[in-house]
């Protein structure tokens, strides 16, 4: 466990790649921010987080897989980062920010992923988006 990494994983540096590409510059994981966000636009007040469907419990594939063994902690450890993401992204919207959650499952499809990129980055912070 000790080689898994939570920062320059594999998605998040295919995301940080693709907004680049795309023309946006970005901050990277703000310690002064709710859940440290992966990619911070500040400007517009919009991070980006880019998670890892095992990790938490996502609802494809890779992230329903239940380990066998210790599967108790397992369980308890997955749903506490659930929880304590959400926390997270009550607080963050609180404080003005907008957020999206990537899943480590979407990050193959560059090109459905730019568009909801570029939706996302440029609707107004009072519109909702996912």
């Amino acid at each position: 466990m000790q080689a898994v990494g939570s920062c320059d994983t594999g998605p998040e540096m295919a995301v940080r790649r693709l907004l680049h590409r795309l023309g946006y510059r970005y901050r990277l994981h703000r310690a002064d921010l709710p859940g440290k966000p992966d990619v911070v636009f500040g400007s517009r007040r919009k991070a980006i987080f880019v998670h890892g469907c095992f990790w938490r419990g996502h609802s494809c594939k890779r992230g329903s897989r239940k380990p066998k063994p210790n599967a108790e902690y397992w369980g308890r450890k997955i749903a506490g980062n659930v929880a304590r993401d959400a926390r997270q992204r009550v607080e963050l919207t609180a404080e003005g920010w907008t957020a999206l959650t990537l899943w480590e499952c979407e990050t193959g499809d560059g090109g459905s992923l730019a568009q909801r990129l570029k939706a996302f980055l440029e609707h107004h912070s009072g519109e909702r988006c996912s």
